[in-house]
């Protein structure tokens, strides 16, 4: 609550408690929030649009919680930013929560609240009570920080799941013990309903890509000891652009998608016509649709991009640095990843190259059987119905 004076922060917190005290929940009232209210996007934007596209905000109020106010969102919704004083109004007489990540550990979940945690991804590297290493935003004390998100997680009511082997893990790392929605990701429903050549040439024309090039996605995973300060990272990559685009330029040209923590400012001009970047506002299941293969590293885009059956490249320059001092991995990335493994720049442009589908596909079927399984493009079907249920 970087807003409030440090002499009136006890005085607003507790203005909340009152309110969460006097006034009655308003059966009608969801409020949706994505990535701590940074952006309008993932799996909170795909069940929110769901409902908008029924008509159901004719038969509801829906607040958006979201920081750029100026952010354009359809439907009728009220927009309120994040901690402020309409933020602590609708949250306090809000029925149904829906959020992607954790809410302020100073807010109270009042009784009759729904609170449907989407969270952002099968995970890949180790996650909350799981962790024996911090380095994130600073912070080096794991026993509060596990502390902490414990007692965010018990605030949850539904938690969703892309997969069987993540919904393993939550319960174990979340330490979670209310109902999991084994549905797969709301987000990705999207990718079946748009993957056709129409819809695709539509949005990289919309999206101001050239239609004669082969499109790359670059998506890497925030580094945690990498930052200017909590929840505010770099951009950190070893890759030799110039080289992508001496090697690659003739046909392709390069997506460059931060992780949404991720908020640096680059330079990209000198790789103008080769280098297209997109902040963290841009919804990822487009460039994923218009993408022709995907270069990542240990981030989990690679579990929804892996439902397009599309080439997967993973630059893991330092991999051994992120697996044994930074996360640690929940299984054997090198066994498993359906691509090549890379730790060069000239390796990774060579891969994509000489890269042939018939050489993954046995790879690729097993990573698609075990984390794509449960995922049909109904996902914001199935959490609209239960949002709908719940406020009666």
């Amino acid at each position: 609550m970087k807003w409030i004076k440090k002499p009136l922060r006890k005085l607003a917190l507790l203005g909340y408690r009152i309110l969460a005290m006097i006034l009655p929940l308003s059966k009608d009232v969801v409020i949706f929030e994505s990535n701590v209210g940074r952006n309008y996007s993932g799996n909170v934007r795909s069940i929110y649009e769901y409902m908008i596209e029924q008509g159901l905000d004719d038969k509801y109020r829906f607040v958006w919680s979201i920081e750029d106010t100026k952010t354009l969102i359809p439907g009728k919704t009220k927009i309120v930013r994040r901690t402020r004083l309409k933020y602590l109004y609708y949250m306090a007489i809000a029925k149904v929560w829906v959020s992607d990540s954790r809410m302020p550990k100073w807010l109270i979940k009042r009784e009759g609240v729904t609170y449907i945690q989407t969270w952002h991804g099968t995970p890949l590297k180790k996650l909350a009570l799981d962790m024996d290493v911090l380095s994130m935003g600073g912070s080096t004390d794991v026993e509060k920080y596990r502390a902490n998100f414990k007692a965010n997680t018990s605030t949850w009511d539904y938690l969703i799941s892309q997969n069987h082997f993540s919904s393993e893990t939550f319960r174990r790392c979340f330490d979670f013990k209310k109902e999991m929605l084994e549905i797969g990701y709301p987000r990705n429903d999207v990718l079946f309903k748009m993957n056709n050549e129409k819809d695709i040439v539509s949005l990289k024309k919309r999206l101001k890509l050239p239609l004669d090039k082969k499109i790359i996605l670059y998506a890497p995973t925030w580094r945690d000891d990498q930052f200017y300060e909590k929840s505010r990272y770099k951009f950190v990559s070893d890759m030799d652009y110039q080289h992508m685009m001496d090697v690659l330029g003739d046909e392709y040209i390069m997506i460059v998608k931060f992780h949404y923590l991720v908020q640096d400012n680059i330079d990209w001009s000198k790789y103008k016509g080769f280098i297209y970047e997109f902040n963290q506002h841009a919804d990822i299941a487009e460039l994923y649709l218009v993408a022709d293969m995907l270069i990542t590293d240990y981030s989990s885009v690679m579990f929804d991009y892996s439902l397009l059956k599309r080439p997967m490249f993973f630059f893991a320059y330092d991999m051994e640095n992120y697996k044994n001092n930074l996360r640690g991995f929940y299984f054997d990335f090198l066994e498993t990843a359906p691509g090549p493994i890379v730790e060069t720049t000239k390796d990774l442009a060579d891969s994509i190259k000489n890269y042939k589908k018939e050489d993954w596909e046995v790879k690729y079927q097993e990573f698609h059987d075990k984390f794509n399984h449960c995922d049909d493009g109904l996902a914001s079907k199935k959490v609209s119905d239960l949002i709908e249920k719940k406020l009666g």
